[in-house]
């Protein structure tokens, strides 16, 4: 029977130790990679994609506006001459240089696209401005006839001709290179989009297989269980068998029963310590993950906006001074609806920042709460583990459908840091807040009845203070609720393992035993309970301020 029972344990061990963590690490690890490489191939393509876009737009816009002041000139040339009026001159000599500066931008963006036809556009278009020049001085010099068979002449003619030809085949050029680089865009995105595919079959795959195994090892350790059973069974039939004496027997089946409890305490304690160790770990672990990414998307709120302003701005510098644009353009601006963009983009940014904050706010409560990168014994701000605490839990205190907010009243002392091991104590304020509201819940169930409206929740009460004891500085907390209350039989073993009060599915029985063993072992203090039936119900943690502190509580304590 022991070389079974131990049979038993080595091979739930070796399965445990040796073949479910390093796939399970394994797997988090692989599915870390991939994501981050799919992050990393969406961020290049929408970078080159908005990039891309934004040139050839440019270019294309560029375009319009050589042509269009090209057409300004050459109006403002024929109107001067054919009408004697030299304010035309004015406009030839105000749009000339934004000529030559859309040009200029033009050949900046597409040095490439715009070299073939350079030579043919510039040497027409100083010629062009040459006799141009030419007629609005025989304009200034009276001599309007002269001038119009300048701008109308064949010379005109044909360098205009040459003018608007470099243009159009730049035009078709540039048409051209959009066309090339929307496919190269979307070819790139069609490469991204099965990349995430392939991914995401291959973790649905890898986390089907492990969940397999999870369940194989979960049956083992059934069985493993059940063997446990059988030999305790047998156990008690041998001592049968034996026929001793009463006396002996319930001695020894007394200390059975102890060290079987201690056995059990000790092995729940031991898992509910692995557990929540792996839970901070893998806490901290998505803390940090989502903190990155947050940081990165609130630290782009501010550029976001200055470049947003400085757009706008500069479309209605725009709107201002070209208040009727070309028809293309126009119905552009009807299509993006300009001014409705300027009133909502600075709503749907600050609803970001908003947003980023509220999710940075939580990833620093999960990481106080969890504090898995700490070790040992540590100077913290107890208020901070309690708030972090209540954080956690809001959206069991937060109102719902049926029934009212929980009233959380902070009644917090000047407290100094204070030497503990920060995890597991925070652990003991989520086991002891989460029973208050617990009572709370089943007192307001007890309250409503049969009545529609939704019920109403009590408060719970959180107190903090430092106290002076034996030469030695104490902290109390006090967490204290209104509902139901405690009959002093129930008080007398709630700290007794798996003892609860809760209905089967509900409470294991350990909150309270690994809190008060955590609370009087690890930090030397001491942990009670104030509880009357109908008065509600108050635990209150005392624990000295330094780890080092041999002096006993005793004046307070109860």
């Amino acid at each position: 029977m022991k070389s079974s029972m131990k049979f038993s344990r080595l091979r739930f061990g070796k399965v445990s130790d040796k073949f479910l963590m390093p796939i399970l690490t394994v797997a988090v690890i692989c599915s870390l990679i991939l994501v981050a490489i799919g992050s990393f191939n969406t961020s290049t393509v929408s970078k080159n994609f908005r990039y891309g876009i934004t040139t050839d737009f440019r270019l294309q816009q560029l375009n319009s506006q050589i042509t269009y002041y090209d057409e300004v000139l050459t109006m403002s040339a024929r109107m001067a001459a054919s009408t004697g009026n030299l304010d035309w001159k004015q406009r030839y000599d105000a749009n000339e240089p934004l000529l030559t500066e859309s040009i200029e931008q033009a050949t900046e963006l597409a040095p490439t696209a715009y070299a073939p036809y350079a030579v043919q556009i510039d040497e027409a278009n100083l010629k062009l401005i040459e006799m141009e020049t030419k007629a609005f001085n025989l304009v200034n010099k009276g001599q309007l006839e002269q001038a119009l068979e300048v701008l109308f002449g064949g010379s005109y003619q044909v360098q205009k001709e040459i003018y608007s030809s470099g243009l159009k085949q730049w035009s078709d050029l540039l048409n051209e290179q959009v066309s090339t680089n929307l496919n190269k865009y979307s070819d790139e995105l069609a490469l991204s989009s099965l990349f995430s595919v392939i991914s995401f079959c291959l973790l649905t795959i890898s986390w089907v297989a492990l969940l397999v195994l999870v369940s194989w090892y979960v049956r083992r350790r059934k069985v493993a269980e059940k063997r446990l059973r059988q030999a305790n069974r047998q156990i008690q039939m041998s001592h049968e068998d034996l026929q001793m004496s009463e006396s002996a027997l319930q001695q020894k089946a007394v200390a059975l029963e102890k060290t079987l409890a201690e056995l059990q305490q000790a092995q729940v304690q031991i898992v509910q310590s692995e557990k929540m160790s792996s839970l901070g770990q893998l806490v901290a672990g998505v803390a940090h993950e989502i903190n990155n990414p947050v940081n990165f998307i609130h630290a782009n709120l501010n550029p976001i906006g200055e470049y947003s302003d400085s757009l706008l701005a500069l479309i209605s510098s725009y709107q201002a001074h070209y208040p009727n644009p070309i028809a293309t353009i126009e119905e552009e601006l009807e299509t993006a609806d300009i001014d409705f963009i300027k009133e909502d983009l600075p709503k749907i940014l600050n609803s970001m920042r908003v947003g980023t904050a509220r999710i940075r706010q939580i990833v620093l409560s999960l990481r106080n709460f969890s504090r898995s990168d700490e070790q040992g014994l540590k100077s913290v701000d107890v208020h901070e583990g309690l708030e972090s605490t209540l954080l956690i839990l809001q959206h069991r205190i937060k109102e719902s459908p049926d029934s009212l907010a929980i009233t959380v009243e902070r009644d917090y002392g000047d407290l100094p840091q204070v030497d503990c091991y920060p995890g597991q104590l925070n652990q003991v304020f989520m086991n002891l807040l989460a029973n208050a509201i617990d009572a709370l819940d089943e007192a307001a169930e007890a309250d409503k009845g049969d009545k529609k409206d939704r019920c109403k929740r009590g408060t719970i009460t959180i107190r903090t203070s430092v106290f002076r004891e034996a030469n030695a500085d104490w902290v109390e907390i006090s967490i204290a609720d209104d509902g139901l209350g405690m009959s002093p039989a129930v008080q007398s073993r709630i700290f007794d393992a798996f003892y609860t009060t809760k209905p089967v599915g509900k409470g294991t029985g350990m909150g309270l035993s690994i809190s008060h063993t955590v609370v009087t072992k690890k930090h030397e203090g001491k942990l009670f309970c104030k509880s009357s039936p109908g008065q509600g119900c108050e635990f209150i943690i005392q624990i000295p301020r330094v780890a080092d502190a041999n002096a006993p509580c005793t004046g307070k304590c109860i």
